[in-house]
């Protein structure tokens, strides 16, 4: 994956000094052992802080290493002062985690107490207004701590990759997709960067991009990728064009950003000027870790963006779109578990899913489109859809919305990808995600969320629910269990 940070963790021990030193360097080792048990790469700071001066110092070794993301370790109780100006300072994302004792035979010479320390520790850094991961129990064995750490990773390159992200758009949303974009401010108050464009400017970029160098390679890439399922070859020159100019734009115009995704209009006046539907080249940046969300989803393209730095792989942007027949359901009782018809959906999309998120795929016609553009005639400006099924497995929905009063609040919901044909077109598959209808009703719709779901393959709930919290988010909504009552829910005795 290429446009998405590299974690480089550091761990740094803590010491109040009237607890030994040595506590906390042995308890830091242990540690850092147990992370190589785990192939969990870490780089021990040889500083332990006591004070003021070894913030400095261990500021300086961090700076040399090239450490982007800190674990801050109370090896004992800790100075929770010098602590939490250690979290102030470093510049990346930083954990408070603590040891715990070890044996009954170290409680009267060797206790460390950082127990304790964990609540002076989060007290302080309260005062600050410091953002700072703390695990849901932070006290633990050097296994137990190693673990933890593990977790931090996706949490920090997810935080990482939205310190450096600027979104590139291109064009106004369609008409009648109001619901899909949302005022910027919240993006600047995250540290995003926003470079919004026209569809000429798409268009002069594309033109521009003709006879373009790498064109060739790009349509041989095509060619191996799509093999057998390829019936449209006189169109891969133009949808390699359009890649090769996307890049280009994507690399030259980073500016002070390191990271950059897309939020593309991509209908209905783009088929009549391109002569193509883009989705199958939206579907090949997002392989590559360069989301193109659909129809200038601003918010769409964030979410993808957040979803694949937390997984470390793509992610895509679905409709959450129709219901399941019951037809389908009898039919597939086999594959349904504990499902029932209400926990089901189809999830889709023209065409924009990564290849390796496909279980079957070929190059098609975005039949919608082709029934107003082109009707009663063969597909041509409406190819370019990478259709098919996409993979069973486990999944997360996820999006991080502001609302029109520019307050970010955000869903997550995990479930399956069942392994049902969804007989259907585009790029589909049915989901299920137990008590859906609730969540559907009592958060999607109550809530007034757009119809697109950022989709993560693979449960990382948790990843994104702590990124959301050092964002400083509130607004969490999941999918309750079903004895558990939304606060807008019809109480059952009423029903």
């Amino acid at each position: 994956m290429i446009n998405i940070p590299q974690v480089k963790l550091g761990i740094v021990a803590v010491s109040r000094d009237c607890f030994p030193l040595s506590l906390s360097e042995q308890r830091r080792k242990a540690v850092a052992a147990a992370c190589t048990e785990k192939d969990i790469q870490v780089v021990e700071l040889q500083t332990i802080i006591e004070n003021e001066n070894d913030v400095v110092k261990a500021l300086a070794e961090a700076e040399q290493a090239g450490i982007n993301s800190l674990v801050i370790y109370l090896g004992n109780f800790g100075p929770e002062g010098p602590l939490s100006i250690m979290a102030q300072r470093f510049a990346g994302p930083t954990m408070f985690v603590a040891a715990a004792e070890e044996a009954t035979a170290g409680l009267k010479d060797a206790r460390g107490d950082a127990y304790c320390g964990v609540l002076n520790a989060s007290y302080s850094a309260g005062l600050r207004n410091l953002a700072v991961h703390i695990p849901e129990y932070p006290v633990g064995t050097p296994c137990e701590v190693a673990k933890m750490i593990g977790d931090f990773v996706p949490v920090s390159r997810t935080i990482l990759g939205l310190q450096g992200l600027k979104i590139f758009s291109f064009g106004p949303r369609p008409q009648d997709f109001v619901a899909c974009n949302a005022p910027i401010k919240a993006l600047f108050d995250l540290g995003v960067e926003i470079m919004e464009n026209s569809e000429l400017d798409l268009l002069d970029i594309y033109q521009a991009a003709e006879g373009h160098a790498d064109i060739p390679k790009i349509v041989a890439e095509m060619e191996a990728e799509l093999g057998d399922n390829n019936p449209y070859p006189d169109l891969l020159p133009k949808l390699a064009q359009y890649e090769a100019a996307l890049l280009d734009f994507h690399a030259a115009n980073m500016g002070a950003s390191t990271f950059g995704v897309f939020a593309n209009k991509c209908w209905p006046s783009f088929e009549k000027f391109f002569g193509f539907v883009p989705c199958y080249v939206n579907a090949r940046l997002a392989q590559r870790g360069i989301p193109v969300a659909c129809e200038v989803d601003i918010y769409g393209a964030l979410s993808e963006y957040m979803i694949t730095c937390a997984t470390n792989h793509p992610a895509t942007l679905l409709d959450i779109n129709n219901t399941v027949p019951q037809d389908m359901v009898e039919a597939n009782a086999a594959v349904m578990g504990n499902y029932t018809a209400k926990d089901l959906f189809m999830g889709f999309h023209c065409g924009n899913t990564a290849p390796s998120c496909m279980k079957n795929s070929q190059l098609r016609f975005q039949k919608i489109m082709h029934s107003l553009m082109e009707p009663g005639k063969e597909p041509d400006i409406t190819r370019g859809t990478l259709e098919g099924q996409i993979k069973p497995g486990e999944v997360t929905l996820f999006r991080l919305q502001s609302t029109a009063d520019t307050k970010l609040r955000a869903y997550v919901a995990q479930g399956d990808i069942l392994d049902i044909d969804p007989q259907s077109f585009g790029a589909i598959a049915a989901f299920g995600i137990p008590e859906m209808q609730r969540f559907y009703r009592h958060v999607l719709v109550e809530k007034r969320y757009p119809h697109h779901a950022g989709i993560a393959f693979g449960h990382v709930a948790k990843t994104l629910y702590q990124v959301l919290n050092l964002l400083g988010v509130s607004d969490i909504d999941y999918n309750q269990p079903a004895q558990e009552r939304y606060p807008n829910e019809i109480p059952s005795v009423f029903l």
